[in-house]
């Protein structure tokens, strides 16, 4: 697999060349420092796009377009990174070799056409369109509590700091949705064309020259900027009492989600330790919450744990019943103490390094796991996943605890289910 980075001014151009695919996939990436205030509309301008077109009027239209380019895979997802909102739009097409002459082309055209060619009149949206997407986002709002585990990663998020991006909601705020116009989403639109970092990446085996020849036709963006705020949130400071939250819901089953701010890493430590106290800790069937938690105590039916290194933050979930959440909080924060003093074998330490490599060569099964890879690393300044694959077994058992000792559990969220 080949990389090659182009800056091509107004927007850099990912090539990621390989033959081990079908498909060409193409991701256009729109990302900016997040307003919470921006989010809704976020959600709905990326939906909207999605609509129509100038070309094409109708959403039918867009559906037929795509089946004539041999069944394209169009998409737009919008999603916080940091300090960051990320709002981006793909397409996966087969490769001209398995369909005809100019099949990508077309297809690139056509995503082209889905984001700077909107279906607009006076300047405005059209208001059926933007209904549709409205009551959409609506519905996706008020079943927020259908999903109990990511409802109480959320509350979870407003209980550890409500002024932080870590508590924002990603699937929007009602009343900011109710302020939605035809005319200022699309003039958020040019906002966001115009003023937003955009990175394009294209897997697939192609002709780079050509490609970029290409991009550069297709792609004219105008506006010339570089990123210049960090992706990374400032770390909170630990409070010297845990907060404890509670909400009820109609469930039989309560869940439990830990948020642990972890203080002053180094670069190392982000890249090579991190990963390998995540997965000691609660990153799979082989981790101490799972073994000890859910196995031996039989406390939950699922526990595990998990890292964002741009919030600086170890999160732990759970499903329990609510009886036993003191006895679950109790043994989740026995372990941690003990893993900081270094309770855990050089075979927890060479089981979680074979894990992680087993993740590492994973990542080139899927076009979509190798953008988001190469993303990744740009954003987390991270060595080469081939490099990060040789170095790993470099880590000691010392780095590993003294990571451990950096982490501190700060808030704890219960969303305690009380039907019978």
């Amino acid at each position: 697999m080949q990389y090659i980075k182009k800056d091509l001014g107004s927007f850099n151009l990912h090539m990621i060349k390989t033959d081990k695919f079908k498909t060409i996939t193409m991701r256009i990436i729109f990302h900016s420092p997040i307003k919470k205030e921006e989010i809704t509309k976020r959600l709905a301008l990326s939906e909207i796009l999605l609509q129509s077109s100038n070309k094409y009027p109708t959403r039918r239209d867009l559906t037929i377009k795509a089946e004539e380019l041999y069944s394209a895979d169009v998409y737009s997802h919008t999603g916080r990174i940091g300090n960051y909102v990320n709002t981006s739009f793909t397409i996966s097409v087969l490769n001209d070799k398995y369909t005809e002459d100019g099949n990508v082309e077309k297809a690139i055209e056509f995503i082209s056409d889905v984001i700077l060619n909107p279906d607009i009149d006076n300047n405005a949206f059209k208001k059926d369109k933007l209904d549709v997407v409205k009551n959409n986002i609506k519905v996706s709002i008020e079943a927020e509590k259908e999903d109990p585990t990511n409802y109480s990663l959320m509350r979870l998020g407003e209980s550890f700091d409500k002024t932080s991006p870590v508590s924002f909601r990603m699937t929007g705020y009602k009343e900011d949705l109710d302020n939605i116009n035809t005319s200022n989403l699309y003039e958020f639109y040019k906002k966001m064309i115009n003023n937003d970092y955009i990175d394009i990446y294209i897997v697939g085996n192609y002709d780079r020259r050509d490609m970029l020849q290409l991009v550069k036709k297709i792609f004219r963006f105008r506006t010339i900027k570089k990123i210049k705020g960090s992706y990374e949130l400032k770390p909170k400071k630990c409070c010297s009492r845990r907060l404890i939250a509670r909400e009820t819901i109609n469930n039989s089953q309560s869940k439990l989600a830990i948020a642990c701010p972890i203080s002053k890493l180094t670069q190392y430590e982000k890249q090579y330790v991190l990963p390998l106290v995540n997965i000691i800790y609660g990153g799979g069937s082989d981790s101490k919450l799972f073994k000890e938690v859910r196995e031996k105590n039989s406390l939950c039916y699922s526990i595990y744990s998990s890292t964002r290194r741009l919030d600086s933050l170890l999160i732990i979930q759970a499903g329990i019943d609510r009886e036993n959440y003191k006895t679950t909080l109790s043994l989740v924060t026995k372990l941690l103490e003990e893993m900081k003093k270094g309770k855990f074998t050089d075979k927890d330490i060479n089981t979680a390094k074979e894990l992680y490599k087993t993740s590492i060569n994973s990542i080139e099964d899927y076009e979509y796991q190798i953008i988001n890879e190469y993303f990744k690393e740009k954003i987390l300044s991270l060595d080469n996943y081939n490099d990060r694959f040789k170095n790993i077994d470099k880590v000691k058992k010392s780095e590993i605890t003294k990571v451990f000792r950096k982490i501190n559990m700060d808030t704890v969220f219960l969303l305690e289910g009380v039907e019978e």
